[in-house]
């Protein structure tokens, strides 16, 4: 394909999944209200028991922009079979077939992981929740601005779902031959500031050890792809190992 075509390509995906986002931010917004319940019980739960803490709407249009983010969400994470599906599709003209093989195979790895990575940022969002408010003194009333915490929680949520993908690019560029395991190993440090760097921005600057919460899986997980596409890489070589006494023998 030529520069023009690739653009065109580009601009088709970018439509789809667009496309997509906004037709389940629309399906979004009818199930917001009970999303945001739920997404605002730790501090619910908190200011029962304790009496210290309070969700408050600083303005007029406060609880709409609320409830309008949180359909947007919804709309991201109901669409991502599709908008993942065109970031591989767009991938498929510049490979072979056996590597579009790999690449339709990682997309069905790619949206379980993503919806497992939102699933684990919602499932540790109330200890992170209840340990932050844990600081707030006796006599002190905590006093959480709407918005505020419906970014924290969306960051939250969907910086750990983009963090439990990131793998999965990693193992499929070493499957198609572009990165080695070698490679994958040699750039940890780099691999790691990136990953602190990527947490600070998805977690309030003030929230250290949510960071940390969120650094450490996401470590964890590009160790993980260092082993897959070591395990692969030995598997290739030891073919080519296999082909070249043959070869030899003949």
């Amino acid at each position: 394909m030529s520069l023009g075509q690739h653009l065109i390509e580009l601009r088709k995906r970018l439509f789809i999944g667009g496309a997509s986002v906004l037709i389940g931010t629309v399906g979004g917004w009818f199930l917001s209200a009970l999303v945001w319940d739920q997404l605002r019980a730790p501090i619910m739960i908190i200011a029962h028991a304790h009496h210290t803490s309070s969700i408050n709407y600083t303005s007029i249009t406060a609880a709409f922009d609320v409830r309008f983010q949180v359909a947007i969400m919804l709309g991201v994470v109901v669409s991502s079979p599709v908008w993942l599906y065109q970031i591989f599709a767009f991938l498929v003209p510049g490979l072979s077939g056996r590597e579009r093989k790999y690449v339709f195979g990682f997309f069905f790895s790619a949206v379980p992981l993503f919806l497992a990575g939102c699933a684990a940022g919602f499932l540790v969002l109330p200890h992170i929740v209840e340990l932050m408010a844990s600081f707030v003194p006796g006599q002190d009333t905590q006093i959480i601005d709407a918005k505020y915490y419906l970014d924290f929680v969306l960051k939250l949520i969907l910086a750990t779902g983009i963090a439990f993908v990131l793998p999965v690019f990693l193992v499929l560029l070493n499957f198609i031959g572009i990165l080695s395991a070698k490679a994958i190993l040699k750039g940890w440090r780099w691999a790691i500031l990136a990953i602190a760097l990527f947490t600070a921005i998805a977690t309030p600057a003030a929230d250290i050890v949510s960071m940390f919460l969120l650094a450490i899986p996401m470590v964890a997980l590009y160790f993980s792809a260092y082993g897959v596409s070591a395990l692969h890489d030995r598997a290739v070589a030891r073919r080519v190992d296999g082909l070249t006494a043959q070869v030899a023998r003949a």
